[in-house]
């Protein structure tokens, strides 16, 4: 009997700041689980392995400025993405993270031994970057972009590989001097629950939901951030009123909130708070109110659900936006009297509706972290 194949180590790396590089990385990592049993994935957070007062500024930095200074966030965005001299940002960006102590992280390279690398946030290249740079040895990287978007903190030396959301993000790469034959377009890397056809009436029996009134998911995102309390109790008050799912995520005070509001409306309001099935909730809704992140746009089009985006971050959520209008599949509200108005609007027409769905499932990859897997295996499988 011929001795057991030892499994193909994949090192999946993400940064904790954000959650959709997070869920990129876990949707990469149940893929390889559900379809490669040669393959061991393993899901790695590089902010385990930086200097502890790097970890806690990066992360609580990029929230501040994200949800106190949004325009400061937009400003520093645009700026950084064009590279002309060396005072530039991303070029301190880049000296600053020179600097970190990668020894951590290279220990945990050499212990792991991985077969290839796939990181779904600018962060682990980088640092991968400046290893390979100083002498070490390590497998094929490969580089996930989770937006429709490409920012220069993406591009690194040594690359293996890119990983496009669409065919202009591709073409972007190629003109930012990535070789064309490095570059795959995959979509974004999303759980394999999006794939699969779901029935309105069952996931709406679950959530006690009617599945024949017009149904909207309010979406704060993985933490719960935002003004969902305020646009629920306004969609309330409409002549009609939708039927409302309200994802509070992580924040409790938030979900507290909705719970004595629902009191208020029964049959109306449906509080939830963090979710591992939120294609459920979308799979009994008929339009989602959301911040446009990567991951959560690729969700939406995947269950074909029309999106309402609000307060997008300047920067990657604006791109993201415009990507989701040129393409028919969402409307922008740039304040609450906007969300009840393009809500009104949408449940009075529901061919509008029909036809941003439609658009949606063309323009999906539900399949993407499958496609990924395939491009990066390619060859170790048949070693």
């Amino acid at each position: 009997m011929p001795p057991k194949k030892p499994k193909i180590k994949l090192a999946v790396l993400s940064v904790s700041a954000g959650a959709g590089h997070v869920r990129a990385a876990q949707a990469i990592t149940r893929t390889a689980e559900e379809k490669y049993p040669e393959v061991e994935a393993i899901h790695i957070d590089v902010m385990d392995y930086v200097p502890r007062l790097f970890r806690k500024l990066y992360a609580e930095s990029y929230a501040s400025v994200i949800n106190r200074y949004p325009g400061l966030w937009g400003y520093m965005y645009e700026k950084s993405d064009h590279v002309r001299s060396d005072k530039s940002l991303v070029k301190k960006a880049r000296v600053a993270i020179e600097r970190l102590n990668t020894r951590k992280l290279l220990k945990k390279m050499i212990e792991l031994k991985p077969d290839l690398i796939i990181s779904t946030h600018f962060l682990p290249p980088e640092l991968i970057s400046k290893m390979i740079r100083d002498g070490a040895d390590l497998p094929p990287s490969w580089v996930q972009v989770t937006d429709f978007d490409l920012h220069a903190l993406w591009v690194h030396d040594f690359m293996t590989g890119y990983f496009a959301a669409s065919a202009e993000i591709a073409f972007r790469m190629k003109r930012r001097g990535i070789p064309e034959n490095t570059i795959h377009v995959t979509g974004i890397p999303i759980m394999p629950a999006f794939s699969k056809n779901l029935s309105r009436t069952e996931c709406a029996a679950e959530l006690g939901l009617n599945p024949d009134r017009f149904t909207v998911a309010l979406m704060a995102g993985g933490l719960g951030i935002g003004g969902i309390h305020d646009l629920a109790e306004r969609l309330l008050k409409m002549d009609d009123a939708p039927q409302i799912v309200a994802l509070a995520g992580k924040n409790k005070s938030l979900l507290d909130n909705l719970k004595i509001l629902a009191r208020q409306h029964p049959d109306r309001l449906f509080p939830l708070g963090f979710t591992k099935t939120v294609e459920r909730v979308m799979a009994a809704s008929d339009v989602a109110v959301t911040k446009p992140g990567g991951l959560t746009s690729s969700e939406c089009l995947a269950m074909g659900l029309p999106m309402i985006v609000v307060s997008p971050i300047p920067g990657q959520e604006e791109r993201n936006s415009d990507y989701l209008l040129e393409h028919g599949v969402a409307m922008k509200a740039h304040d609450p009297v906007g969300v009840e108005f393009k809500v009104a609007e949408l449940a009075a027409n529901p061919e509008k509706l029909t036809a941003m769905s439609k658009n949606a499932r063309a323009i999906a990859t539900p399949n993407a972290a499958q496609v990924v897997l395939k491009k990066a295996l390619n060859g170790l499988l048949d070693r």
